[in-house]
């Protein structure tokens, strides 16, 4: 297995990816998810793809087919005057194809964003998991992860 930055030529592989995390999303929050579509258009990604600021990672097998990616934000902080600055690599999003799970490349995926982010000098590596996603909550603790602020809402 390879992990490289993401390509015009991976466009079509990322696009049913990120369907499939799309309809997970949809089922636990159909009341924000809009299901059969994407989060990005094949338009965003070739603009992500080239974009520095918020690369886009893929994992490929040995015939450089895409088996999964993930999707990485800069972030500076403080989001106000009382906090120190830092620089966060956001994860905006990690999906492994559903046909390659179990064979650690989602692990590795992380790893190869954690090893990156710390060469790019972030202070830390931060994500979202949507309440009812239990299985992406319980792979990211396994990773090492932990809560740092919970949002809450209220439906009006």
């Amino acid at each position: 297995m390879n992990i490289r930055r993401a390509e015009k030529k991976d466009t079509g592989k990322i696009l049913k990816l990120l369907g499939e995390v799309l309809e997970i999303h949809s089922k636990i929050r159909p009341d924000i998810f809009i299901s059969g579509t994407t989060k990005y258009t094949e338009n965003q990604l070739a603009e992500k793809f080239n974009d520095d600021k918020k690369p886009v990672f893929v994992a490929t097998d040995d015939n450089d087919e895409v088996l999964g990616y993930v999707f990485c934000i800069f972030l500076e902080q403080p989001f106000s005057t009382n906090m120190h600055q830092f620089t966060t690599l956001f994860i905006d999003d990690l999906c492994v194809d559903q046909n390659a799970r179990g064979r650690q490349i989602g692990k590795k995926l992380y790893q190869h964003v954690l090893k990156f982010a710390k060469e790019k000098g972030c202070y830390d590596v931060t994500l979202n998991v949507w309440e009812g996603n239990d299985n992406a909550r319980a792979f990211y603790e396994k990773m090492g992860m932990f809560v740092k602020e919970t949002q809450m809402e209220v439906i009006l």
